[in-house]
């Protein structure tokens, strides 16, 4: 039967149609991490999304005989394209199944709508900003995923291949053990780094007041920190605001570490927080009728596991040793806590610096994705 994409709209039947689609395409799978179908929601329905005031974006979804085969969201960030001078369409929240038709129908649909607006190369797994899930999985693929990454079957890269893209990025992920104590070098770059910077690492014990005092300096610290990074655009007061009502309200505090200098102004955070893989597993996506229950037993502390979700130090602190001043605080809760574990997440390859504080711990790389680039190829007409 021939394959048939349509785009669809933003009515949350179609969209919840959408992201099951993925999550029944793993439904067997044990490594497979199912995203937060309210959250998703959220972000691909353009009137919800505050990332829609600077991209475009369709999505679309593959039919053979009436069942559902593939789908993948087309996005262009207008704001990075501005900023790197390119004119790329983006390909993100992609799944198919196994089949070369479906994949080219579905990746032909992107490019359509890409060079109908004037793009000239599509490029993904991206989502509408660096704050989405990005890359994908080429190697790793016997490891359990994590709720800020994707998962995807083996043959996605190979038909990523076969259609001709080409590595435009790789990330690299690795799995630290959590150390009986903090490493004894490591503490002592610590103490040299706060006695020399006045700097000091706040307790915080109450959510409302680390929304409210930090809530924004936290994401405008991000804005800072990550401008240079791949794929990255400035969040906007809109994004920054919808992130601090959607995250900073779920946050473990003893896993969360906010330096600050003498003037308590923020200097470097790092967000922490339980592996919630196996209980988004287990919830199928959704919060009702239990999935609210497996969530907050994993908040609560269920999991030998500890998800590194974001680090962050002002440009003129960077490379002198304050990641160790998070991570001496961080270390000793984390022990508390019960967890073994640490993941990294996603890390530019080339990102040393980054890559260069894990040094001190025993650790795996585990997983490595990438994003694809392909020219767009010009429209063919019959003459």
């Amino acid at each position: 039967m021939s394959v048939f994409v349509h785009p669809i709209g933003n009515d949350h039947d179609q969209l919840n149609q959408y992201i099951q689609f993925g999550i029944d395409l793993y439904k067997n799978n044990d490594c497979y991490v199912p995203p937060l179908i309210s959250d998703e929601l959220k972000t691909l329905d353009p009137t919800e999304n505050p990332a829609s005031e600077f991209c475009d974006s369709q999505s679309f979804m593959a039919f053979r005989n009436g069942e559902p085969v593939g789908a993948v969201t087309a996005i262009i960030n207008k704001a990075v394209n501005e900023k790197t001078g390119r004119r790329d369409v983006r390909f993100g929240y992609v799944n198919f199944i196994d089949d070369a038709e479906v994949v080219d129908e579905l990746f032909s649909a992107v490019e359509d709508w890409g060079r109908e607006r004037g793009m000239t190369h599509i490029v993904g797994p991206m989502g509408f900003t660096d704050m989405d899930h990005e890359g994908m999985l080429i190697e790793g693929f016997d490891e359990l995923g994590t709720m800020a990454t994707i998962y995807n079957y083996p043959y996605y890269p190979q038909h990523m291949e076969r259609m001709g893209y080409a590595k435009d990025v790789d990330w690299v992920e690795y799995r630290m053990t959590v150390p009986d104590s903090v490493p004894e070098k490591y503490q002592r770059i610590a103490d040299i780094v706060a006695r020399k910077y006045g700097l000091k690492v706040l307790k915080i014990k109450d959510r409302k007041k680390l929304a409210d005092k930090y809530g924004r300096a936290i994401f405008e610290l991000i804005n800072e920190a990550y401008a240079d990074l791949y794929g990255f655009a400035p969040l906007t007061d809109r994004q920054i605001e919808c992130y601090i009502d959607q995250y900073l309200g779920m946050l473990r505090l003893d896993d969360v570490a906010i330096v600050v200098d003498a003037d308590e102004k923020l200097v470097a955070m790092g967000i922490s927080m339980p592996s919630l893989s196996r209980a988004l597993q287990k919830s199928r996506g959704r919060m009702w009728p239990f999935g609210w229950y497996h969530l907050l037993k994993a908040i609560r502390g269920a999991s030998d596991v500890v998800d590194l979700m974001l680090v962050a130090v002002k440009p003129e602190y960077q490379n002198k040793g304050v990641n160790a001043l998070l991570f001496a605080y961080l270390i000793p809760n984390y022990i508390a806590n019960g967890y073994k574990f640490a993941e990294s997440n996603l890390e530019l390859e080339g990102n040393e610096s980054v890559q260069k504080q894990w040094e001190y711990f025993e650790r795996r790389q585990h997983r490595r994705r990438r994003a694809w680039r392909k020219e767009i190829p010009e429209k063919l007409t019959l003459k």
